[in-house]
């Protein structure tokens, strides 16, 4: 489990602006009232059980042009409501993140009146996430969340940049590159963190706070906020881990992307490992991950590289690799090879599966310039690590599952393909 780093969303504008530069917000949203779950029915004359009629445990993933100019950017829409209520709201723009647990909104892009969660040292309950491009900051408040035809009620959500929690703590901005507190900043209207955990911080953030590195707070004002220990059910949650069934992982399925990108694809989200019909594992391979750090192990080049994971929240492949062309500039660190440059790895789960991945890196401008969102072989320079973002997702089935959930598989935190 990666703790507080909670994922590694990089990302590229096709605008050739660098990702989270510029100021201003921008808001995309939508208002819907919401259908609700399909539920079974119950036979009462009888004593013997009948199985529930199963849900719509699948929803539409797009990348293609939106609002932000972010390339290889992997969104859907999601409708929170007050709980309990049909007031309810649908956000579009929102990406979608295996490498991070939690549905986090910008607060201009949410209308509804969420109740917020109290700290438990008095006042409202404020969180900090930090991401590959900086932190996140806010309040925390209860929503029920629908997800196609699943429901997590009363999921704890962090409303980014709430002006009643005030401004992001030192000990929160200073751990990320900028504090992501507008949408245009963000890259999106929020995300979606179904990544292999059930909660952002786990069991040491109800033990204890932290002095280095606080991930909650109690606010009694806008200028008054202290570290807080907080408990599970407050904590940001991964929504799919509160679904009453399909809730052990999800499945991500988006079509091949050729050398060239294209302007748009379509995929679906599926939710539940072998719960329903169409989310059995099938011929997939279970690679599971370090218990210690979420992670497996990329082996390129002849160097091990423990902390690899595969995050449909970072839009180019990145790693270490110097011999390759940057493009520099606004694009900094994204590859520029004069031409198209075929690589493999060999990547291993901690039960030893294992697997050896071919890969291309394209030139990142030529892409951009074609017009091309959904680019397969963006990739960029990282030091020390191995992400697998989101074009390895193109043309493959990928399976995430959440920690210490049954499937046919075994128990997660597992990735599988």
């Amino acid at each position: 489990m990666r703790k507080f780093t909670i994922a590694a969303v990089w990302c590229l504008s096709v605008a050739l602006a660098a990702c989270g530069g510029g100021g201003g917000g921008s808001s995309d949203s939508g208002t819907a009232a919401s259908s609700g779950t399909s539920s079974g029915s119950q036979n009462s004359s009888t004593s013997t059980p009948t199985t529930p009629t199963p849900v719509q445990n699948t929803m539409n993933v797009t990348v293609g042009p939106n609002t932000f100019s972010v390339a290889n950017l992997l969104t859907a829409s999601v409708t929170i409501c007050v709980p309990g209520t049909s007031n309810c709201q649908t956000i579009n723009n929102v990406q979608v993140d295996t490498g991070s647990f939690g549905l986090r909104l910008i607060a201009s892009a949410v209308t509804l009146p969420l109740p917020k969660v109290t700290a438990a040292v008095g006042g409202t309950l404020a969180t900090c996430a930090v991401f590959g491009t900086g932190t996140t900051y806010g309040s925390v408040a209860k929503a029920d969340i629908k997800l196609g035809g699943e429901v997590a009620a009363s999921a704890p959500v962090q409303i980014v940049a709430d002006p009643s929690v005030g401004a992001s703590p030192a000990d929160c901005s200073s751990q990320g590159v900028q504090d992501l507190n507008t949408a245009k900043l963000l890259g999106s209207n929020g995300i979606l963190g179904i990544g292999l955990e059930a909660a952002d911080c786990g069991p040491g953030c109800v033990a204890k706070s932290y002095s280095a590195q606080t991930p909650y707070y109690g606010c009694t004002s806008a200028t008054s906020c202290v570290p807080t220990t907080v408990a599970l059910a407050d904590q940001i949650t991964n929504p799919v881990s509160m679904f009453a069934t399909d809730n052990n992982g999800v499945m991500i399925q988006l079509p091949t992307v050729p050398a060239s990108g294209l302007q748009t694809v379509n995929g679906t989200l599926t939710f539940g490992i072998g719960t329903q019909s169409d989310n059995a594992l099938v011929s997939a391979t279970v690679y599971t991950v370090s218990p210690s750090t979420g992670s497996l192990t990329t082996q390129y080049k002849g160097t091990n590289y423990t902390w690899s994971f595969l995050d449909s929240g970072s839009n180019g492949l990145f790693f270490e690799d110097l011999s390759i062309n940057q493009c520099g500039g606004n694009a900094s660190t994204f590859f520029c090879p004069s031409a198209s440059t075929s690589l493999s790895a060999l990547v291993t789960g901690a039960n030893g599966n294992n697997t050896s991945i071919d890969f291309n890196v394209g030139n990142a401008l030529t892409m951009i310039n074609s017009g091309a969102y959904a680019m397969n072989d963006l990739a960029a320079y990282s030091n020390g690590l191995f992400d697998w973002g989101l074009p390895f997702f193109y043309g493959r089935t990928i399976y995430t599952a959440i920690n210490g959930k049954s499937t046919p598989g075994g128990n997660g935190p597992y990735f599988a393909f």
